[in-house]
């Protein structure tokens, strides 16, 4: 039986062997279209953006949050049922799960703090949605990983998302992995930083390792739309996908598109990572909120770009890494700067 590609039949005279094909095809997505999307972590930077995308399309989204307050206030707007918990709680997890189609994980921590380690937030907690998606029969799985996660990696934040990749793709789920490189968009916790730390800087801005370190940024709204699209398309399943912009930007060249986008004047001064480390242990050690620590400065030692960049093949056409697309950085004043070194989350 042929189709078209509206999906309807073009021919009314199938043999019985192309009846017995058609009627064991699956048609997962359909399914999941008839039950809640849950999404961890969604009232982040991604997860805020995801659904956003996925109640836009017409999915039925289940946000499974750890504060309720912060949740209403970010996502009240959209049709969708907020769920509190902790991801790293079997209990609240096989909770939110119950009748759900699938799940997309996106709750993770890039900096430790008292309470919230790599291990339990990054790993253990990825193993608590994998059990309990199991358990609850949802096949169906969109993992947020990193680009460069590797469970043998030297790096702690890069290995516990490397192990906690490795046990979403041991899994018998229906998986897709998504790596992104680092992503940008209002409320990011790297480009921001970055503004932040200009509105800081008294006329000289600093460049660890003088800028050198690479990247290939990403819009939040591509890498959302990318979710998207994999729970929409089963060739994703199985796959492990890297996301970035464009084209590979150093940090001095992103560091010049921000000064752009602020219209802010600074003399951009390289400065070796071992001389920047001994305050950056003492910000990370005084401050309740320090924008950037010793475990982030290493990775500078590393390229943060795509091996190859999978957007393009879903469609997507991504944003690049430009002032016209960084404006609400403007936004950010000195007391803004100065409030997020001291604000506890």
């Amino acid at each position: 039986m042929n189709q078209s590609s509206d999906g309807f039949s073009t021919s009314f005279e199938p043999d019985a062997e192309q009846l017995v094909a058609v009627a064991e095809q699956p048609q997962p997505e359909r399914i999941h279209r008839e039950k809640p999307v849950v999404v961890t972590g969604a009232a982040g930077l991604v997860g805020k953006r995801t659904c956003t995308v996925l109640t836009q399309q017409g999915w039925q989204v289940r946000a499974l949050v750890r504060s309720a307050a912060r949740a209403a206030e970010r996502l009240g707007h959209l049709k969708l049922e907020i769920r509190s918990g902790d991801v790293r709680d079997p209990d609240s997890v096989r909770a939110a799960l119950k009748g759900a189609g699938a799940v997309v994980h996106l709750a993770a921590i890039a900096i430790e703090k008292k309470g919230e380690s790599y291990e339990d937030s990054n790993t253990r907690a990825t193993r608590v949605i994998v059990d309990a998606a199991r358990a609850e029969s949802v096949d169906r799985i969109i993992y947020m990983s990193q680009n460069g996660a590797d469970s043998k990696s030297a790096y702690p934040f890069l290995r516990s998302k490397g192990i906690a990749q490795d046990y979403v793709t041991d899994s018998s789920l229906q998986w897709t992995v998504l790596k992104p490189s680092v992503i940008f968009g209002p409320e990011d916790e790297f480009v921001n930083v970055l503004a932040r730390l200009v509105r800081l800087s008294p006329g000289l801005y600093p460049l660890p390792g003088g800028g050198k370190a690479r990247f290939q940024p990403v819009a939040v709204s591509d890498v959302a739309a990318a979710v998207a699209k994999c729970l929409d398309d089963d060739s994703t399943i199985g796959r492990v996908l890297s996301l970035g912009g464009p084209m590979p930007l150093s940090l001095r060249e992103m560091t010049e598109r921000i000064l752009v986008a602020m219209k802010a004047s600074r003399v951009l001064v390289g400065v070796p990572v071992a001389a920047l480390r001994p305050f950056i242990a003492l910000a990370q050690a005084v401050l309740p909120h320090p924008p950037v620590t010793t475990g982030l400065l290493d990775l500078l030692a590393l390229d943060n770009v795509t091996p190859s960049n999978d957007l393009p093949a879903l469609g997507i056409n991504p944003i690049p890494f430009a002032p016209e697309e960084l404006l609400y950085l403007k936004n950010i004043s000195f007391g803004d700067a100065i409030g997020s070194l001291m604000r506890r989350k």
